[in-house]
C-alpha cells in the first residue's frame, strides 16, 4: 500500500510543501493495519479524540470542487457555506484522484479550493487521510492551512 500512487502523490505533496508534523519533523504518511472509512474508526485506530480527525469532504459548488476539512466531531452545515451539492464518487475521484474515505487535503491533480474548520485549531495534532482509506498523517492546524492554501472557516 505504501507504493500506491495516491499515497506517493500525498507524500510528494507534503515533501514539496516542506510540511512538518506536530513533532517538528517532516510529515510522513503512515499506514494503519486496516482501512478506516469514518472519523470514529480513524480515531479509534490512532487512540485519539474524534475531533482530531480532519475529515476531507468534497462538495460540488456549481460544478467546481470545494474541499471542506472538518473536525471529525462536526457535521458540515452546507447552508452556512452556500449553494453546495453532495459530490458523487465519480466527481470526487475526477477532482482529487482519490476515493471517498481516503481523500487527502493535498496531492490532487490540481489545487482544490479548501476550507479548514476552525475547530481543528483546538488540537496540537490533527490527523488527515493520506490518499487511501488505510493511510493517514499527522499535522498541525497552522501547517494544514499553509500546505492546502486553505481558508479558516466555521463550517459546522
Amino acid at each position: 500500500m505504501r507504493n500506491h500512487p495516491n499515497v506517493i502523490a500525498v507524500q510528494d505533496a507534503l515533501d514539496a510543501a516542506g510540511a512538518t508534523g506536530p513533532d517538528g519533523r517532516p510529515c510522513q504518511v503512515v499506514l494503519l493495519d486496516e482501512a478506516v472509512h469514518t472519523a470514529a474508526a480513524a480515531a479509534e485506530a490512532l487512540c485519539i479524540e474524534v475531533g482530531q480527525i480532519a475529515n476531507s469532504l468534497i462538495f460540488d459548488a456549481a460544478g467546481e470542487p470545494l474541499l471542506v476539512l472538518t473536525s471529525g466531531a462536526h457535521r458540515v452545515d452546507t447552508a452556512r457555506l452556500g449553494d453546495l451539492k453532495r459530490a458523487t464518487p465519480a466527481f470526487v475521484r475526477e477532482h482529487t484522484g482519490q476515493p471517498i474515505g481516503g481523500v487527502a487535503p493535498l496531492g490532487h491533480p490540481k489545487p482544490v479550493r479548501t476550507l479548514v474548520d476552525t475547530a481543528l485549531g483546538e488540537f496540537d495534532a490533527i490527523w488527515a487521510a493520506g490518499g487511501v482509506p488505510q493511510a493517514v498523517f499527522a499535522i498541525t492546524y497552522a501547517e494544514l492551512l499553509r500546505v492546502t492554501a486553505g481558508t479558516a472557516a466555521d463550517v459546522a
